[in-house]
């Protein structure tokens, strides 16, 4: 669970790098501080996907 800007740009980071699948939850501080994010970070070769939680 990210808790504020950075901490939800540094689980991103983390769960970049991570063995397998990650699920970060509450990342929606990321929003107001990096417009597109999951863009750049494709542009770059992430395999990243936001989706809505139930």
């Amino acid at each position: 669970m990210a808790t504020d800007l950075r901490a939800s740009a540094s689980l991103i980071l983390a769960a970049l790098v991570a063995d397998g699948e990650t699920i970060v939850r509450r990342i929606y501080h990321l929003d107001r501080g990096y417009e597109h994010i999951e863009d750049k970070l494709r542009s770059v070769g992430a395999n990243i996907e936001r989706f809505k939680e139930e």
